[in-house]
């Protein structure tokens, strides 16, 4: 099992000392000596001021931060956690992902995800109720994108009469996040990995997506993604599915427990999971530091034995 870690913009208003190069730099570097396989960066362009004010959190740019990731580090990849693909025209989002992988030399991975703000897709001038349309349209064109010339496309809101973007990619793999079928069902047809989200039932309502508490909670989406995967006739091995340790509150908090880590990534990695995501505390960057290595040291090494 391979280890993400989001940097830690956890709350509004965030930590000034995180909200710098100093912290960035700091933090990437330490989660790859430590053994860290992945840093994310999440997506809010736009948020409101209620949703901030009512448990939301700041974000960077995932495209400038993690530019910045890749400029420091040498084995770390690079993923936004995750970055709501409808929010931008998809020649955009090609031509910044080729790029993070380029300059990471092929450490970018697009997480990718429909969102559930609307009112930051009203902000953005994005129809909330196209969501869904966008996105599979988003993935298509990025693809292809990627490995044609003179694209000639269609879109809803824009039209393609014969676009070449360079530079094109070998392979940046694409994971889609959500809890829903429709999106075991896209990463099925053609993505690389999942990302569900964990989300109590308070949580699941605000967001519009199914309750994740614990395991057994995944494992009927879980038999639903292979089943998917099996009838596309595509090598379960080939789609990775990234979560966290379900039901274990992170490191760096009071009920951080690292014995039951272990266990619950014991059974998700039974279950076919092959990343496991975490957070650490976003009150400072000694603490994020120090939360990362209490991780590393009780969950990582052992892992690895």
């Amino acid at each position: 099992m391979r280890h993400l870690v989001t940097y830690p913009l956890t709350a509004h208003p965030a930590s000034p000392e995180l909200l710098s190069r100093e912290a960035i730099v700091r933090f990437a570097r330490r989660a790859e000596e430590l053994g860290f396989d992945a840093v994310g960066f999440t997506d809010h362009p736009a948020p409101s001021h209620r949703w901030l004010t009512h448990g939301g959190h700041d974000a960077l740019d995932p495209f400038v931060a993690l530019g910045v990731v890749a400029a420091v580090t040498e084995r770390l990849r690079l993923l936004p956690h995750i970055l709501v693909l409808p929010y931008r025209n998809p020649f955009l989002v090609a031509k910044a992902a080729a790029t993070l992988d380029l300059v990471s030399e092929g450490r970018f991975t697009l997480a990718v995800g429909t969102g559930y703000q609307r009112g930051e897709y009203r902000a953005l001038g994005v129809d909330f109720d196209e969501r869904n349309e966008l996105f599979d349209e988003a993935l298509e064109v990025i693809r292809a994108a990627w490995t044609t010339d003179e694209l000639v496309y269609e879109g809803r809101h824009f039209t393609a009469t014969g676009q070449t973007v360079n530079p094109k990619p070998a392979h940046v793999p694409i994971w889609v996040g959500g809890n829903s079928a429709r999106a075991r069902r896209r990463v099925a047809a053609a993505a690389d990995g999942w990302i569900p989200f964990a989300a109590p039932a308070a949580l699941a309502r605000t967001t519009r997506t199914r309750p994740l508490e614990t395991v057994d909670d995944l494992v009927p989406l879980l038999d639903h993604l292979w089943r998917c995967v099996d009838e596309a006739g595509r090598d379960r091995a080939a789609v990775d599915v990234a979560v966290e340790a379900l039901g274990c509150p992170p490191p760096g908090t009071s009920g951080f427990e690292p014995a039951r880590h272990l266990d619950t990534l014991g059974r998700l990695a039974e279950l076919g999971v092959t990343w496991t995501a975490t957070t650490v505390p976003g009150q400072g960057l000694d603490a994020a530091l120090e939360a990362l290595e209490h991780y590393a040291t009780e969950v990582i090494a052992p892992l690895r034995g």
